[in-house]
C-alpha cells in the first residue's frame, strides 16, 4: 500500500472511530499514533519516537511534549526533529501557553504539529529564528482531505524527510494560505478596494470611481463571482458525467427478461442530473466553513433532490425541487418547517445561504 493509500485509510478510520473516543489518551492511541505510523516511524522505538519528551526549560521542570519524533545525527545520537502536541479531538487547537511553543526554541526540531487528531497544523520559524510562528504553513483536515496536503504531507514521511525541502516549500504554503483566504473573503464579500481595483482598471479607466459607483458595482462584482464559480462547477460536473458514461460497460443483448425484471423496468426511475449535483455542489460551498465537507451529503428521490448532513434524514439541510419547470429549493428551520422559494437561476441558491447556515447551525448545536 502507497503512502497515499495509507493517509486514506486513516482519514476513513477517523471518521469512523472519532464519536467513540472519549479522552485524550484515547485519542492519541487511536487516531495519533496511527497517524505517526503513517509517516513511517516506529511508535515503539524510542530512537524513532519518544513519549512524553522532556526538556527542562528554565524554572519550568519536567514538562513535557507528547512526541518527540528523532533522528540519527552524525555522532550517532538522535536528536528531536518534530514535535507533536496533542489534543482531544473534540478540543479546540490553540498555542496560548502551549509546551509546543516553548519547547520549540530550546530543541534542534524545526518543526512543531499541534493536533486533535482529526486537524494536524504544521509550524516552523519562518517569521524569526528559533521562535516558532503563531500561525501554521500548512493545516490537514483528516475529514476534509485534499490531494495536494497528501503529497505535502509525505515529505514529513521517515523516507522523505528533509528539513531543507520542508522549509523551501513551507514560505510558499504559509503565504498561498493566506492568499486563499483572502480570495474567499472578496469572494464573499467584495470590498470597496476590490471593486475600485477592477472598476476601475478595466470599465471606467476614464470616470470618477464615486460612492454611486461603488454601490452600483458591488453586487455586480459579487453576481459575476457567484457566475464564474457555478460555471467551472458545472463544467467539471459535465467533464466527470462525459468520462463516466464513457467508462460504462456496454450491456449485452439479455433473453426474455423475467416477470420481476419487467416489472422493475416499469417503475419510476431516479435519475440525478448535472444540475442537481451542482445545486448540491453550491449548498456544499455555501457550508464549508461551518462543517467539514463531507458531512454534507444528497440523496435523490423521485419528486425532490435531498441534501442532509451525516445522511441523516432527520438532519435536512435543504430540498432541490428541479423537475418540474420552475426550480425551486425548500428550506428548514429550527422546527423543520419547510417554506419553499422559486429560483430564478442555480445562483439564486447563494441569496438562501444564511437561511442554510442557520439550519445546520441547529443540528450543529
Amino acid at each position: 500500500m502507497d503512502f497515499k493509500d495509507q493517509i486514506k485509510q486513516l482519514a476513513e478510520r477517523v471518521s469512523r472511530l472519532k464519536d467513540s473516543i472519549q479522552t485524550e489518551e484515547a485519542t492519541k492511541n487511536a487516531l495519533i499514533m496511527p497517524f505517526i505510523n503513517a509517516l513511517g516511524y516506529d511508535v515503539f522505538n524510542p530512537f524513532e519516537v519518544v513519549p512524553e519528551f522532556i526538556s527542562d526549560i528554565g524554572t519550568k521542570k519536567g514538562e513535557k511534549v507528547d512526541y518527540a519524533i528523532m533522528r540519527e545525527v552524525s555522532d550517532g545520537l538522535p536528536e528531536p526533529c518534530l514535535l507533536i502536541e496533542c489534543k482531544h479531538w473534540k478540543q479546540a487547537l490553540t498555542l496560548h501557553d502551549n509546551q509546543l511553543l516553548r519547547y520549540f526554541h530550546v530543541t534542534k526540531a524545526r518543526f512543531g504539529i499541534l493536533t486533535n487528531g482529526i486537524i494536524y497544523r504544521f509550524y516552523t520559524d519562518l517569521e524569526e529564528p528559533n521562535k516558532m510562528d503563531s500561525k501554521p504553513f500548512l493545516e490537514i483536515d483528516m475529514l476534509d482531505l485534499r490531494e495536494n496536503q497528501v503529497e505535502e504531507l509525505k515529505k514529513f514521511s521517515k523516507p522523505y524527510f528533509d528539513v531543507d525541502l520542508i522549509l523551501n516549500t513551507a514560505s510558499e504554503l504559509k503565504y498561498t494560505g493566506v492568499l486563499r483566504t483572502l480570495l474567499l473573503e472578496e469572494f464573499a464579500s467584495p470590498s470597496e478596494t476590490f471593486v475600485r481595483h477592477l472598476v476601475k482598471g478595466k470599465l471606467q479607466q476614464d470616470k470618477p470611481f464615486t460612492a454611486k459607483s461603488l454601490e452600483y458595482f458591488t453586487p455586480l462584482v459579487k453576481k459575476a463571482i457567484q457566475l464564474t464559480i457555478s460555471e467551472q462547477i458545472t463544467d467539471r460536473l459535465k467533464t466527470a458525467l462525459v468520462a463516466e458514461e464513457l467508462s460504462l460497460p456496454i450491456p449485452t443483448p439479455a433473453s426474455e427478461p423475467t416477470s420481476s425484471q419487467s416489472e422493475e423496468k416499469a417503475g419510476p426511475t431516479v435519475v440525478t442530473t448535472a444540475e442537481e449535483l451542482e445545486g448540491f455542489y453550491i449548498v456544499r460551498a455555501i457550508l464549508r466553513p461551518q462543517v467539514a465537507a463531507e458531512r454534507i451529503v444528497h440523496r435523490d428521490a423521485q419528486s425532490y433532490f435531498a441534501v442532509l448532513l451525516d445522511d441523516n434524514n432527520r438532519k435536512p439541510i435543504c430540498r432541490l425541487n428541479f423537475n418540474g419547470q420552475k426550480k425551486f429549493i425548500t428550506l428548514f428551520d429550527e422546527a423543520k418547517k419547510e417554506t419553499k422559494h422559486e429560483l430564478g437561476s442555480l445562483d439564486d441558491i447563494f441569496s438562501h445561504g444564511e437561511a442554510l447556515a442557520k439550519t445546520l447551525s441547529s443540528y450543529l448545536s
